[in-house]
């Protein structure tokens, strides 16, 4: 994140590209490995999702301070990753694991081209935007397709009587 406002090192928004290229392979890889071999823990997939929504996040913001990311794509999927991780977390504190949805893999794929493409903005416009605000749009579309999912699917938990908490 930090390489989007250095001014000293030459390519660095490409640097910056190809180290979040590298950190979603390896999400996408752990993921992977840990569904294939029965691997996966339930503090491990709330760590990892969590962990993807802090990425997210400070790579939007970054993308934002240099004007490759508009405030408000950027703000509703910030919003929309921090209210599923309020419902998977109270869904894990009471012991549950909410799987991945068909939206959620889709939202994945295209944050992570729409981001990628805002890192090595093409010169040329597609019409009235880049190609990488055309993707981010697609984006933002496909995260208010998961967040709605989610709300859905996950309503219950939301309406339930709450449980008790020691202060």
């Amino acid at each position: 994140m930090a390489l989007t406002r250095s001014d000293r090192i030459e390519n660095a928004l490409f640097i910056a590209a190809v180290l979040f290229a590298v950190a979603a392979f390896t999400d996408f890889l752990d993921g992977y490995v840990a569904r294939k071999t029965s691997g996966g823990t339930l503090l491990g997939a709330f760590l990892a999702t969590t962990a993807d929504k802090i990425v997210i996040t400070g790579t939007l913001l970054a993308l934002v301070s240099i004007d490759h990311v508009s405030i408000w794509p950027a703000a509703i999927i910030i919003f929309r990753e921090f209210a599923v991780m309020a419902l998977r977390g109270m869904v894990a504190a009471q012991g549950g694991l909410i799987a991945p949805s068909t939206w959620g893999k889709i939202k994945f794929g295209t944050q992570f081209l729409a981001i990628f493409l805002a890192f090595i903005r093409l010169p040329e416009r597609w019409g009235p935007w880049y190609l990488d605000q055309w993707v981010m749009l697609i984006a933002v579309i496909a995260t208010v397709g998961s967040a709605w999912g989610y709300m859905a699917a996950f309503w219950h938990t939301v309406r339930s009587e709450p449980t008790t908490t020691r202060t």
